[in-house]
């Protein structure tokens, strides 16, 4: 699929960079028909990336000189402006901006989406950003502290720090309605205070990248392990086993910082320190795993694991938001096998097992069963335990720890 959508790029490429050039021959021409097009197709300013840190596109160039090329002028939050080579700007998937500065790559005779740093923060809001005429402000919650929170402006993605009563049983991933009360800038980061009116979890409208579903082959339960030759086939397997050979995937896990050179796992570490006693040091990774990458499901899981003793409440939100965001890649028609077994499906299995501990926790019977039959059906070799949860309820036994 992948490599499908890759070709399909490419040719979009290919076809805009022959539109661009039909009637321009000789490196000067081309050049200032692909200056056009940049004119033309380009609503300026307009936000981006320079070695992963966010500018905004000002303008495009070019003087003639077609050494130098294609340049374009970004602006720093701090409103410093310099000068790069266009071919250096990054713009998100799928927009105008980076189709045209593929083409361009491509005229270099550059990989036309090689290179592209990974931003390392978003762009900052700015005033006008923070002044709704008086309305409600919409944010993407990216991190939580004690007295404030990192968000996002829903509709553009520029960051704000917002400080609010309420945020104790806010998540990474909601989305909260504001009423803006004040707005002010401190070491040039943008902060608004106000009232939380309503918190809800809406993952498809964070316009996050769905994780990659890599392929592993089929899995088939003639394979599997159930039971001794000479005793029956349990009876949470007959439907797994009925279901017949599926596809078996493995999902993406987005891990921030991660560095297997150094031996450095920030999901380890934070476990290490919550282990030793130390949970506000655990939150911290966690929270800024999230801050960097919401996709980071086993950050969400985590969280979820550190407060399901005291708040299962809040422990649900946590859990719901890494399963749906996992769920961004699964479509309805989805009958596929997630093993435990494939390391990386371990993040989203996780958040599966401990949003129906809360379910039946919070006594949502039927929401119970129904997601334990869901896991069942995605980790057919249930290394989680998921069909003894699954007899207990069944059974008619309350949540017990």
């Amino acid at each position: 699929m992948l490599d499908r959508e890759a070709r399909e790029r490419n040719q979009e490429v290919e076809e805009l960079l022959e539109s661009v050039l039909v009637d321009a021959y000789g490196d000067g021409e081309q050049l200032w028909a692909l200056w056009q097009a940049f004119e033309d197709n380009l609503d300026l300013p307009v936000d981006a990336f320079v070695i992963g840190e966010p500018v905004s596109v000002v303008s495009f160039e070019f003087d003639g000189n077609e050494r130098r090329g294609l340049e374009a002028k970004c602006r720093r939050d701090d409103g410093s402006e310099h000068v790069v080579s266009a071919g250096d700007v990054v713009f998100p998937d799928d927009s105008a901006g980076a189709l045209h500065v593929a083409a361009y790559r491509r005229w270099l005779g550059l990989p036309p989406f090689a290179g592209a740093a990974e931003p390392r923060r978003a762009p900052k809001a700015g005033p006008k950003d923070l002044d709704p005429g008086g309305g409600n402000m919409e944010l993407v919650v990216l991190s939580v502290r004690e007295r404030a929170a990192r968000c996002r402006l829903l509709h553009h993605g520029h960051e704000v720090t917002l400080r609010a009563a309420g945020l104790w049983g806010v998540v990474p991933g909601q989305i909260v309605t504001v009423t803006p009360r004040k707005q002010w800038r401190y070491g040039n980061h943008p902060y608004v205070s106000g009232q939380i009116e309503s918190a809800r979890i809406d993952v498809s409208s964070l316009g996050l990248k769905p994780l990659r579903l890599e392929s592993f082959g089929e899995w088939d339960p003639a394979e599997e392990y159930w039971g001794e030759e000479d005793e029956p086939v349990p009876a949470w397997a007959l439907p797994l086993i009925a279901g017949g050979r599926r596809p078996l995937f493995e999902m993406e896990q987005v891990l921030p910082g991660y560095d297997p050179e150094a031996d450095w796992d920030p999901i380890i570490e934070s476990n290490e320190l919550s282990d030793a006693g130390d949970g506000a040091a655990a939150r911290k990774i966690r929270m800024d795993l999230c801050q960097s990458d919401l996709r980071c499901i086993d950050a969400h899981a985590h969280l979820g694991n550190a407060v399901f003793d005291d708040s299962p409440e809040i422990a649900l939100r946590h859990y719901e938001v890494g399963l749906r965001i996992g769920e961004l890649s699964l479509d309805d028609a989805f009958d596929g096998v997630l093993s435990w077994g494939l390391i990386d499906n371990r993040p989203f299995l996780r958040c599966l097992h401990g949003y129906g501990l809360c379910l039946w926790r919070m006594d949502r019977r039927d929401e119970a069963a129904a997601l334990f039959r869901r896991i069942l059906w995605l980790n057919p070799a249930d290394n989680q335990g998921i069909r003894f949860l699954a007899h207990r309820l069944a059974s008619g036994e309350s949540w017990q720890p």
